[in-house]
């Protein structure tokens, strides 16, 4: 039997090792998985949308009247005082005439320099009359109707006269300087308040019409945010939730609180066709993050999150961990002696990164991230 055995060791030790060596190569593998612990930290939920900034107070300077507008040399981050001189206005010039027309005044000019001198003579001839009747109504030769009568043909005789010179004189303007500017008294336009100059929208001087925006005024320093949300969101929002401004151009977000929620919805048609009612709701910064804030201009487009719920020390688990059963309930599978493990879990509040874990899970275990069809209870699994 020994000298059997001694014959056919190195066989059996051949056979064994190809009976591992099969049994190896059929054994299942782990299943590598990306791992992540349940932790503790500060957990946060809110609403998230695109915003703009603008200033608290705009100060919109326009056109008093119409009129001939002098040039404006201020720029868009001058410096104003209150009062400053912003530009004057003055009558806006006469049209230009055209050879005929012009023609035609020197005639007009002619014929009324005849009708004066005619009106002269008459008021000459009327006051004549007058001193005559004045003269024998004296010694009772003339009455009293025809004194008066003289009187009144002196008075509307002179009166004529002074018309046909000022008729003369129209026409002489005009002749004068065609197409000059008008020289009445200027009208300055000056600076309501003091601040920072937003916006000139045309320094050149022309004729502009009463109303026209001149410049904008503001203060940079104080700067607020709106953005509108949806209406079923605003609701939500109450003044003095936090907000975090984000997408700015720094590398912090900038905090700030909410002012108020305007009562009135307004129809927006969104990217996709939909029609949307949505809400503007004001944003104001802290004090301490206001100096940062002041490098915002009007108009600058950003993203605000309103937090409507936080906690600084929540038990929390990563979102991409959590999935649904069959029956709706939260589920995650915790990482055991090299086995995945299906455990139901109860949530609270949910962010984008992390879900709050009320019952089910302890702060350091090890759940699957993101785990797919092929993973089910029990199997054996390996951290990446």
């Amino acid at each position: 039997m020994g000298a059997r055995l001694k014959r056919w060791r190195w066989a059996a030790l051949i056979g064994a090792l190809f009976i591992l060596a099969l049994g190896y190569s059929f054994w299942p593998e782990a299943m590598p998985v990306d791992v992540a612990a349940v932790s503790k930290g500060p957990i946060s939920v809110g609403v998230t949308d695109d915003g703009v900034t603008r200033e608290e107070e705009l100060y919109v300077v326009s056109a008093p009247v119409t009129g001939y507008a002098s040039r404006i040399w201020l720029k868009a981050g001058n410096r104003v005082t209150k009062g400053q001189l912003i530009t004057q206005m003055t009558s806006r010039p006469t049209a230009p005439l055209d050879r005929r027309s012009q023609e035609e005044l020197r005639n007009e000019g002619v014929a009324a320099r005849a009708a004066v001198r005619s009106a002269e003579a008459a008021q000459a001839q009327a006051q004549r009359d007058l001193a005559r009747a004045e003269a024998l109504a004296k010694d009772g030769f003339v009455s009293r109707a025809q004194l008066d009568a003289a009187r009144t043909r002196a008075v509307a005789e002179r009166t004529g006269s002074q018309q046909r010179r000022a008729e003369v004189r129209r026409i002489e303007a005009l002749l004068a300087e065609p197409g000059a500017a008008g020289t009445g008294r200027p009208v300055p336009v000056r600076a309501p308040v003091g601040g920072s100059v937003l916006l000139v929208p045309a320094q050149s001087e022309g004729v502009i019409a009463e109303g026209t925006q001149l410049i904008t005024i503001g203060d940079p320093a104080k700067i607020e945010v709106v953005i509108d949300l949806l209406s079923r969101e605003a609701v939500r929002v109450s003044p003095g939730d936090r907000a975090e401004i984000t997408q700015w151009g720094g590398p912090r977000p900038l905090i700030g609180h909410v002012k108020w929620v305007e009562p009135y919805g307004r129809l927006k048609i969104s990217a996709l066709g939909s029609e949307e009612q949505r809400v503007n709701v004001i944003i104001g910064f802290d004090p301490a993050t206001a100096r940062e804030a002041a490098r915002l201009g009007h108009g600058y487009q950003v993203d605000a999150t309103i937090i409507l719920w936080s906690r600084p020390d929540a038990l929390r688990v990563p979102i991409g961990a959590l999935f649904r059963s069959k029956a709706g309930a939260w589920h995650v599978f915790v990482l055991k002696n090299g086995r995945a493990r299906e455990q139901a879990v109860s949530i609270g509040h949910l962010n984008d990164d992390y879900g709050e874990v009320l019952a089910g899970l302890r702060e350091g275990d090890q759940v699957v991230l993101n785990p797919g069809k092929a993973l089910s209870d029990g199997k054996r699994v390996r951290a990446r």
